[in-house]
């Protein structure tokens, strides 16, 4: 399943709850592949994904650029078994793949 440039618009229980029901509709091998802007841990850098957490919060009311431990807990929490993280230069967007 593809989930592109979508789960930074909600705060994590909202996307928990949808990556619940990503991972039942997925076969038992499946993955979720996940196109988003993740800043590193110091939220500071790489600037573009750190700018868009600015965007994220002033026009939405709970979203945010989530960093890859965020995501990574948040499809955890749903029930996928690992999450791989891939920068994809010199383009500002991550690829994040999940197995079920």
């Amino acid at each position: 399943m593809l989930l592109t440039n979508f789960l930074h618009h909600f705060d994590p229980p909202t996307n928990e709850g949808l990556l619940r029901k990503v991972h039942a509709a997925l076969a038992p091998n499946g993955r979720a592949v996940t196109l988003e802007f993740v800043p590193n841990d110091d939220r500071v850098s790489p600037p573009d994904a750190a700018t868009f957490s600015m965007v994220m919060l002033g026009s939405t009311a709970h979203g945010d650029a989530y960093t890859f431990a965020e995501l990574e807990r948040m499809f955890s929490n749903a029930g996928f078994s690992r999450s791989e993280h891939f920068r994809q230069s010199p383009m500002p967007e991550s690829v994040i793949i999940s197995q079920r």
